[in-house]
């Protein structure tokens, strides 16, 4: 395995944006990921498997719920602090930083912002450590961008739900404790109900055969008549906006994790046209070379701006999912553009995994549809800007 050699670029010093305590969480994130993720990673995405051996450490750094309120095991930290932590994880890997995120903002937001005091001690604490995992069910065969038509639901039967359906593309779902899943009940509203494997009638099926993410569990959620206790309903916010408002927060950590990916890419891009001699001199001595690297730096520069603005407002309760859209839109489409030029820049050895461009390359056409596509993001936005819905009938 190569040494990891990682040089994060900040071409407009925007380390002088952040606290102390910012870019300590940064940097023990970073050296976590140089010394756990990178010397394993190649390997375990070759064998499509997670590396669960992992899941102690990403605890550790703050990788479960770094915002979640010290009372319920978590670091306390602000929202800057969680895009760094994201950024510098999918900066390994894309699939690791997917199951970071999934427990941070899709399971422990949710316990903590809908449920009760009760379940906040229940299960927040052992999250933040690792000890549980969870997924987050909402996807169905389907039903994708339109997840209010969903056909998972469940029935009052006096002392229990019975919980019924199935949800599809679940991360971390083949070894998660639990799930938190949006079902409707007879009246057709959406509710979050915590799931734990165990229960009679729940399966979680491994998807196979995936040619991204491949270090990271994808399967599916399978609800056979399964009896629900009362008490794992989350009460406190319900309808359509109660999943969303996960995304919201899920999506503000993807786009921090993507300039990770991009940036991982542009660095070894940077670092191989310095190295690589072709006709008496570096390649990175050419024009075309030079037009590639220095529009892979503008973009991660606009980039970080865009995210570090985007984490001011969120401290401030002020960003709006309009806003946060944008960013995860973006820094997405930029990551993956920024990777594809990278491989070209590498040539033939930008397939091979000795390098980490082509991984992240086929990481990011998952990230690129998940949690809201590339299209339906753009649509958001235009809603936003013209108030008319133009993915509605």
């Amino acid at each position: 395995m190569k040494p990891d050699l990682f040089q994060s670029p900040d071409y407009y010093n925007l380390d002088d944006l952040l606290t102390d305590e910012h870019k300590l969480v940064r940097e023990s994130a970073r050296a976590w990921v140089k010394r756990e993720v990178s010397p394993i990673i190649e390997e375990y995405a070759q064998k499509a498997e997670f590396p669960k051996q992992i899941i102690k450490g990403l605890g550790e750094i703050g990788g479960f719920g770094p915002y979640i309120p010290v009372e319920y095991g978590g670091a306390g930290l602000d929202q800057i602090s969680y895009g760094l932590i994201m950024q510098e994880i999918e900066r390994g890997d894309s699939g690791v930083r997917s199951t970071s995120s999934v427990q941070s903002s899709l399971v422990m937001y949710p316990i903590w912002k809908y449920g009760n005091e009760e379940q906040r001690m229940k299960y927040l604490p052992k999250l933040a450590t690792g000890e549980l995992i969870g997924c987050f069910g909402l996807t169905e065969p389907d039903h994708g961008s339109d997840p209010g038509s969903m056909i998972t639901n469940f029935k009052d039967m006096g002392d229990h739900y019975l919980l019924n359906g199935a949800k599809m593309w679940i991360s971390n779902a083949p070894f998660a404790d639990i799930a938190v899943v949006w079902a409707k009940n007879e009246e057709g509203r959406i509710h979050g109900l915590i799931v734990e494997r165990g229960m009679d009638g729940f399966t979680t099926p491994e998807t196979h055969n995936k040619w991204s993410l491949r270090a990271s569990a994808t399967g599916e959620l399978i609800f056979d008549n399964v009896k629900v206790p009362k008490e794992n309903l989350l009460p406190n916010k319900s309808g359509l906006g109660a999943p969303l408002g996960c995304l919201d927060s899920a999506r503000y950590g993807i786009a921090w994790g993507a300039i990770g990916a991009a940036m991982d890419c542009y660095d070894t891009a940077l670092r191989y046209a310095k190295e690589r001699i072709q006709f008496g001199k570096p390649i990175g001595g050419t024009q075309l070379q030079q037009k590639k690297l220095a529009e892979m730096i503008t973009e991660i520069t606009k980039a970080q701006l865009l995210t570090w603005r985007l984490g001011v407002l969120r401290n401030e309760g002020k960003a709006t999912t309009a806003q946060i859209s944008m960013a995860k839109r973006n820094n997405v489409d930029m990551a993956i553009h920024i990777a594809r030029e990278a491989r070209q820049m590498l040539g033939g050895m930008g397939i091979t995994g000795e390098y980490s461009i082509m991984r992240h390359m086929m990481n990011l056409e998952s990230v690129i549809t998940y949690e809201g596509t590339h299209d339906i993001h753009l649509l958001i936005t235009g809603m936003d800007v013209t108030g008319i819905p133009a993915f509605k009938s």
